[in-house]
């Protein structure tokens, strides 16, 4: 199974790989749980994800499994990934093509807030206001998310939009690229930090008009570039510090 021509599939192994490298940096990871993938095909149905139960921290560009979304039979073999990897990863990959990179995890602030039995993400600054209109929320936890009906359920959710918001679960970032999906999870991370300690003041949240949030949202895309300049950046410390990452 082979990467379509014209994409560069290892470049995409090398920026998944470092994605996952970051995480721990940023202690987004849990446990040796949680999965990213990134579509290496034209039609989005084959991508890369981490192996099963393999720490974040130890995770190289040349262990990424290469898996195809309409093969149920992967989860027989030996390097199957695990059942809720494969029900969220394989199940948006089937459904929206359009999609290149997710990254589900259990960051703290963003699972705290999950939560929450309204939880919401107001915007009350330009972080938490980037995210308006462009944020689902899934209301209905199904435990681990691991059957097939979990995952149609998720990929509904999910819509048209980047960022799910998972209730009593965790978090999942989409993109067109690496950098797109983890900046995503960057700032949704820091604005649900900021939601908490705002409501933890006990003082009544100052809420943007949904006409400045709306404004505020549609100003953040002048800085799409922001996502790969601070990817870049992450990288080449990892080039000094973890440049087995690559290998």
């Amino acid at each position: 199974m082979d990467a379509t021509p014209g994409i560069n599939a290892q470049a995409l192994r090398t920026d998944l790989a470092a994605a996952f490298r970051l995480a721990v940096r940023f202690d987004w990871h849990e446990s040796v749980g949680n999965h990213f993938s990134v579509a290496v095909s034209g039609d989005g149905r084959q991508f890369l994800m981490n192996p099963k139960w393999r720490h974040f921290a130890s995770i190289r560009a040349s262990d990424l499994l290469l898996l195809d979304a309409d093969d149920p039979s992967v989860m027989d073999g030996p390097d199957a990934p695990d059942a809720s990897a494969w029900t969220i990863h394989g199940t948006l990959h089937r459904a929206r093509p359009d999609i290149r990179v997710i990254l589900h995890c259990h960051p703290a602030n963003a699972t705290a807030l999950a939560a929450l039995k309204s939880p919401a993400l107001p915007p009350i600054d330009m972080n938490t206001a980037r995210f308006y209109g462009d944020l689902a929320i899934d209301p209905d936890c199904g435990g681990i998310a691991d059957d097939a009906a979990d995952g149609e359920r998720i990929a509904a959710a999910l819509g048209d939009c980047s960022t799910l918001l998972m209730a009593n679960h965790g978090l999942t970032c989409t993109g067109a690229t690496v950098a797109q999906a983890f900046e995503q999870l960057y700032f949704f991370e820091k604005a649900a930090g900021t939601l908490l300690k705002a409501l933890g003041s006990g003082q009544e949240l100052g809420v943007m008009t949904d006409e400045v949030a709306r404004h505020t949202a549609e100003g953040w895309k002048a800085y799409a570039g922001m996502a790969d300049a601070h990817f870049a950046h992450l990288k080449s410390v990892l080039d000094r510090e973890e440049p087995d990452y690559r290998h």
